[in-house]
């Protein structure tokens, strides 16, 4: 693929992650052109080949990342996801951005970052924490295993958030979300009893608005098409890495527990 195809195929995707980087379009624009001028005076930084994606992230990274002033907002940001980028520090930022927006793998994310996986993973859990600081939440597990509930109970505490409880039958998981109104749930789908936490977490979406993250060892048994069918989906056993990201990225993007109309 010549150089001009690759680059339009993911300038639409390169300029929405250069804005959520410098929190204005007009900035992240500025940066887009500087790469562009960039590749046209050596277009041999755009490596060719299944790596061209990653290539092109990593001499953009390399040109935002050399500017002393990297990320700061010329304009006053609108929408309340831009205000928290602006508050996370550069570097968790694109850790956070590439992983998260931008679909990139941890191995492809370290690789246009020039660091290793195990800094990048640094890198998000700092993201997790400094994101945590701005929208600390309250959450509910559904587990009906002890070690792995106390095991996601201290995870999540060391992101700053609070769990209200960890139910471990269908009845507990709608009685203790009725009394705490949590912000996020992490359930399982096979409770103490033979109950299902599927059914729990359908009956609460039937009244409250609240993002869920499945955790379950029977992830096909959940994307049947019928509803609710889980925007996020954790396979057991789990990457804590992986369950400290998802929870960072439904936080960050979603809001609270309401009632339903």
């Amino acid at each position: 693929m010549s150089l001009s195809a690759a680059v339009s195929r993911e300038l639409p995707y390169l300029r929405r992650y250069a804005r959520a980087l410098t929190g204005t379009t007009e900035s992240g624009d500025r940066y887009v052109a500087a790469l562009l001028e960039a590749l046209i005076a050596d277009p041999s930084q755009l490596q060719s080949g299944s790596s061209e994606r990653v290539s092109l992230y990593k001499t953009f990274s390399a040109i935002w990342n050399s500017v002393p002033v990297n990320g700061e907002s010329e304009s006053p940001l609108g929408h309340i996801a831009d205000r928290r980028l602006a508050d996370i520090m550069p570097k968790p930022r694109q850790a956070f951005l590439l992983t998260t927006m931008e679909g990139f793998s941890p191995s492809e994310a370290a690789a246009i970052l020039s660091i290793s996986t195990a800094e990048l993973d640094d890198l998000i859990v700092e993201a997790g924490r400094q994101i945590a600081e701005q929208v600390q939440t309250d959450i509910l597990i559904i587990e009906d295993e002890p070690l792995i509930a106390m095991d996601l109970e201290s995870l999540v505490e060391r992101l700053g958030h609070n769990v209200v409880g960890n139910a471990r039958t269908h009845r507990e998981a709608v009685e203790m979300f009725g009394q705490t109104k949590p912000g996020l749930v992490l359930a399982d789908i096979h409770l103490a009893d033979g109950s299902s936490g599927l059914d729990a977490v359908n009956e609460i979406l039937q009244k409250f608005t609240v993002p869920v993250v499945f955790i379950t060892a029977y992830p096909e048994r959940l994307l049947t098409g019928q509803k609710p069918e889980p925007a996020f989906l954790i396979n057991k056993p789990y990457d804590e890495s992986v369950v400290k990201a998802v929870i960072s990225q439904i936080l960050f993007f979603d809001t609270k527990a309401k009632l339903a109309a």
